[in-house]
């Protein structure tokens, strides 16, 4: 009963986060936005204090239940290693000792890297971070695709319930590591269950120096135990060892997959009182069934009523892609309207892509070295597919982390996050001799002018009514660099 609970809300979790990396319309932030804040690094990053001591109480509580059924990428291995049992159904794990130096080396140097604003680096192996790269560069343009089939025939039957969306890859560079990470975390999974877990995740090895202590567990009755070993082998965080009678609780990820298959019993998650972990198996002592089944339920309950509404966001509608467009190579990278400063961005962003990936103008890609490596894939924009339009602040609604606070539309038209930058020798009004005035009449704050110089009518720009939004760069008619281009503000002014 208790793996059947933990299965389904394991589901829910899944399948919910992996739609906000994969909506194409817009809807699913607003629904299930909150499940990406209750993330452990994230909650830390935007000091969500009530999220972090729900998570720490939850741990204390029930041991590593985030792991299993909160943490995507903990799910994520969960099916992965289901999937081999199918396939090879001898397939058997079995206990390991702890490599407690590895872990805590690692956790010591991902929080470093956090102190360090090199959050790019630490992002790498952040769990949550990792999950939404796969997702939002391996799954989404799959599910953009098969959207995209769909919206085909739809619109054969003159129905609009499905509309095609564009369906690219943002960064190779980002695309590159979501296909190492998957790769890496599917082996491990496929062969030794939670190994990552339990070895390299910072998020894992944090919540195992609290689950020692946690005051539900689950608990060896060494009158009952015959030694079999079937726990040990069914362990997919190979941390009991059957012969001694012992589990090491900070490696335990409450999956009750012991429990499910212990043929006498002799396995129950247990409330303890009072006693070390060691007195306590070997007594065996149990609290009754139903009791830890509704501290269980209690648990998962107060997680979900405790975890913080989603935050409506205002949309912008999808932009027309101009064909033939390049980026433009700045000398200084915009980062998000929200974001306050490069340094703000790179302090408290985990590279998650959900910003990325929820932009519905398409302005929004990870960095490949605008940053420095501590920004690497960490979001910046680019405008040769849109811009960054006025009636939109999506990014800073969905942003788990804190790197990009949440700012109104009426905030946003008065940060500067850049400043346009003319380059008349590729204006098509000298190129080709034509009349344009094309970033003059798209400018929405009227920092754009048209003077006459030479017979011609070529755009000056008002720096203090600039903000960056980018639309005169979309817009510009020239190929394959516009004429006129944005320059990051390293901190964001405020008109």
């Amino acid at each position: 009963m208790l793996k059947k609970l933990r299965v389904l809300f394991a589901a829910i979790f899944f399948v919910a986060i992996t739609l906000l990396f994969l909506d194409v319309s817009g809807v699913m932030k607003h629904w299930f936005g909150w499940m990406a804040k209750v993330q452990l690094v994230p909650a830390v990053l935007s000091v969500n204090l009530g999220v972090i001591i729900l998570l720490a109480l939850l741990t204390i509580l029930f041991g590593r239940l985030y792991c299993s059924v909160i943490c995507p990428m903990g799910v994520l291995q969960d099916i992965v290693s289901n999937i081999h049992k199918k396939f090879n159904k001898k397939h058997l794990y079995k206990y390991r000792k702890s490599c407690n130096v590895l872990r805590y080396v690692v956790l010591v140097v991902f929080v470093a890297l956090l102190l360090a604003g090199i959050g790019g680096v630490a992002a790498l192996i952040e769990p949550y971070s990792a999950f939404g790269r796969v997702a939002s560069n391996l799954l989404a343009p799959i599910y953009a695709g098969v959207n995209n089939i769909l919206a085909f025939f739809a619109e054969r039957m003159d129905s609009y319930a499905f509309y095609p969306v564009d369906v690219w890859v943002k960064a190779g560079a980002t695309f590159a590591v979501a296909i190492v990470t998957f790769v890496v975390i599917a082996y491990l999974s496929w062969r030794y269950g939670r190994l990552y877990c339990n070895t390299i995740c910072p998020v894992g090895s944090f919540l195992g120096l609290i689950s020692r202590y946690s005051i539900f567990k689950p608990v060896i009755n060494t009158e009952k135990c015959n030694g079999c070993g079937l726990c040990a082998m069914k362990c997919k965080s190979e941390c009991i060892n059957s012969k001694e009678h012992k589990i090491d609780y900070s490696r335990c990820v409450v999956c009750f997959n012991c429990i499910e298959n212990c043929t006498k019993g002799a396995i129950s998650y247990s409330l303890r009182k009072g006693c070390s972990t060691s007195s306590c198996q070997a007594k065996g002592e149990d609290s009754p069934k139903d009791n830890s089944r509704r501290a269980f339920m209690q648990g998962i309950a107060m997680a979900v009523a405790s975890a913080p509404l989603a935050a409506k966001a205002a949309g912008g509608r999808v932009v027309a892609e101009l064909e033939d467009k390049k980026s433009y190579k700045r000398e200084t990278p915009i980062a998000p309207p929200g974001s306050k400063s490069i340094a703000n961005l790179n302090q408290h962003c985990t590279a998650c892509q959900l910003c990325v990936q929820n932009c519905p103008n398409g302005v929004l890609k990870p960095a490949t070295g605008e940053y420095g490596i501590e920004g690497f894939m960490q979001p910046t924009m680019s405008y040769d597919k849109g811009f960054c339009r006025a009636n939109c602040n999506v990014c800073s609604t969905v942003c788990p982390n804190g790197a990009i606070a949440p700012i109104t539309i009426e905030e946003k038209a008065s940060t500067r996050i850049g400043r346009a930058v003319i380059n008349l020798e590729n204006c098509v009004v000298n190129t080709d001799g034509v009349t344009c005035g094309n970033c003059s009449r798209h400018c929405p704050t009227k920092a754009i002018m048209m003077v006459r110089k030479d017979g011609k009518q070529i755009p000056t720009v008002d720096t203090e009514k600039c903000i960056g939004c980018g639309a005169c760069e979309y817009v510009c008619p020239a190929r394959p660099f516009s004429a006129i281009h944005v320059e990051g503000n390293e901190i964001h002014h405020v008109m």
